[in-house]
């Protein structure tokens, strides 16, 4: 007797199902960003200079299309209007209330030095190319993950130059 082989019916051109990754090298202070392994963008990043960018696994979980970012104190103070593409992301161990993000940058222009307060920098023009391609897909100028519409997962690793 033979074995029967399963009857399954394939679609040409069907894709695998769609994973997207983001990575952020600090050695390298650069970013990756992979769909189904393989890179699709890459692109110099500026991370944490006064205060280092976490390291892990997290997820976005909030991304808006511009906003004012504020903190540090005495020399250190910032307060940045109109801040592009902001893609915030958290995992266990770094709370959403930290205020962690890859975002547009348009106060340098110095990306692939560490320069920020611990967010990832990306040049306006690339953020807002990643900023489209991540998700959540953008539905207005303020979108949240849902069940429906999940958070690309960000890995970030190494260890920023001068640490």
């Amino acid at each position: 007797f033979i074995a029967e082989k399963p009857n399954v019916k394939r679609v040409l051109g069907e894709a695998l199902p769609n994973t997207k990754r983001i990575e952020v090298d600090l050695t390298k202070q650069m970013l990756y960003a992979f769909q189904n392994d393989q890179v699709v963008m890459s692109f110099p990043v500026s991370t944490g200079k006064w205060y280092p960018t976490p390291t892990g696994t997290f997820h976005i979980w909030l991304k808006i299309l511009y906003t004012r970012m504020s903190g540090g104190t005495g020399a250190d103070y910032y307060n940045l209007p109109n801040v592009p593409y902001v893609m915030f992301f958290y995992n266990d161990q770094v709370s959403k209330g930290r205020g962690f993000s890859l975002h547009g940058a348009y106060w340098h222009n110095n990306f692939g030095y560490p320069m920020s307060h611990g967010c990832v920098n990306i040049s306006p023009v690339n953020a807002g190319k990643l900023y489209d391609w991540a998700s959540p897909t953008a539905e207005g100028n303020i979108t949240y993950v849902s069940d429906t519409n999940p958070g690309t997962e960000v890995v970030i690793y190494g260890t920023s130059p001068g640490e």
